[in-house]
């Protein structure tokens, strides 16, 4: 190679473990499936591979399969990702070799990843990649320092402070338990030499499984380098092994993004806490929260909106200047600027309030569209309607939108009065300057600017174009 040249860096393929049950969750669902932050814990870890943009990302699973496969192509895409099953639990060696098929074939970097470690940053990662290309190391281990690390596998160096060994807790000595460095489960191996060492592996231990953690004393034996990145953060490559640890790694989270909305969005939260807010949810300047508040998912809130308390939000966008009030359900909808929303309301199914619309108290709204300036104050099921813009639904109206086999629509036209306990059985449709009465069943379409009223509803009278808007 001549001087002019530079050396090539290998391909990165990048090796996640997931195929274990997780005993101590005392779960019958996998542990990379539980839920931390609303999504599987596998995703967390996914999310954070795809950042380094490696060749491919393999998953090796074993455990309830097919459900951390769905969540791993759910996260990276059936292109990206790479599924590996490993059809015996015979430890973490075994789960490795399984992937040999697909690894050993060409010349790469692997990084090795375990699925229950989702608060591990690319940053971290990308500082561990590198120290290995630059140490042109055949292994790198991740390892960090504890006050206690009962449990954990022990980092065991020489005099000279290089890399000796890693022995787990059940095979230390006594003087081996007392190191506090230990290793994370994170490597950077060549390929190449990490499949020629696994298959020097043997499972003698005391759990009689195959360990990858014997790999890096075989490749020192064998006179390759070996070196050790020491990380700062425990925490944040620490897995999740317990209910009671998900439950710490969820209060992480939380607090994490409750103070970057304080810190860095111009949020007031009147008690921090006591909100919850995902990692992917967006919240604009000068919005107020109130306690109890869960802001969930990829939700957007806007710019000066007040959201009070226990009120939930997944998956939705709010516009400028909403407010939403006490213990109001808002699941896949949408609401424009200025719009007014609750007590007690629901709305669910890709509902939508276009600008200064208002639902009030006890009102749902199901894949429904409110129009502008159009409102609905008490007691309503709005369900499969289309409603045009400054239109009054009276107390207790219904769109009877189900026949007991199919769903039907319901369309309510532009400055339309709905009276009280109004029930509109779908398919029905109400013209523009429509009243009806109270207690009126509406069974056919309503004309445009016609009084209804009765059971079943009928033509009262005619209404001048304009007296509706007039009223109003």
């Amino acid at each position: 190679m001549s001087e002019q040249q530079t050396p090539t860096v290998p391909p990165l393929d990048i090796l996640i473990l997931a195929a274990g049950l997780g005993t101590r969750m005392k779960s019958g669902l996998a542990k990379v499936l539980h839920k931390l932050g609303g999504r599987p814990i596998i995703a967390h870890v996914c999310r954070t591979a795809a950042l380094l943009e490696p060749r491919r990302t393999y998953v090796i699973v074993g455990h309830q399969a097919d459900e951390v496969q769905a969540a791993v192509e759910k996260e990276l895409g059936g292109e990206q990702a790479g599924l590996v099953n490993q059809t015996e639990q015979r430890g973490t060696g075994d789960a490795v070799m399984a992937a040999r098929d697909v690894l050993a074939s060409t010349n790469s970097t692997v990084l090795i990843l375990s699925g229950d470690v989702p608060l591990v940053r690319a940053e971290t990662l990308r500082a561990l990649i590198e120290k290995h290309l630059a140490d042109k190391a055949s292994c790198t281990i991740l390892s960090v320092r504890l006050e206690n690390p009962s449990g954990y596998g022990r980092v065991v160096r020489d005099e000279a402070g290089n890399f000796q060994k890693i022995v787990e807790q059940k095979d230390a000595t006594e003087d081996e338990r007392q190191i506090r460095e230990i290793n994370a489960g994170i490597y950077c191996f060549d390929n190449e030499k990490l499949f020629r060492a696994l298959e020097r592996v043997r499972p003698t231990n005391s759990q009689g499984e195959y360990y990858l953690t014997d790999v890096p004393g075989i490749l020192r034996d064998e006179g390759e380098q070996v070196a050790l990145y020491q990380h700062h953060d425990a925490r944040e490559v620490s897995g999740v092994n317990t209910r009671a640890e998900l439950a710490e790694f969820e209060n992480l989270l939380r607090r994490g993004a409750v103070r970057r909305l304080m810190m860095d969005g111009g949020v007031t939260f009147i008690d921090p806490s006591h909100a919850y807010i995902s990692v992917e949810a967006q919240v604009g300047p000068d919005c107020i929260i109130h306690p109890d508040v869960h802001i969930e998912g990829r939700s957007v809130i806007g710019e000066g909106c007040e959201i009070q308390q226990g009120s939930r939000i997944t998956d939705s966008r709010l516009g400028n200047r909403v407010t939403v009030k006490d213990h109001c359900v808002i699941v896949d909808s949408e609401i424009a600027d200025d719009c007014a929303v609750g007590p007690f309301a629901h709305l669910r199914m890709n509902a939508r309030m276009e600008e200064g619309a208002v639902v009030g108290n006890f009102v749902e709204v199901k894949k429904s569209q409110i129009g502008r300036r159009t409102k609905s104050m008490h007691l309503t099921y709005l369900g499969d309607a289309t409603i045009g813009e400054d239109t009054n639904i009276g107390a207790g109206t219904v769109t009877c939108n189900y026949d007991g086999k199919d769903k039907h629509p319901t369309m309510i036209g532009d400055h339309v009065r709905i009276g009280s306990d109004t029930m509109l059985v779908a398919p029905v449709s109400v013209g523009d300057g429509a009243v009806t009465a109270a207690g009126s069943v509406v069974t056919e379409d309503v004309p445009p600017n016609t009084l209804v009223a009765g059971v079943p509803a009928r033509i009262k009278k005619k209404i001048n174009e304009g007296e509706t808007k007039a009223k109003k």
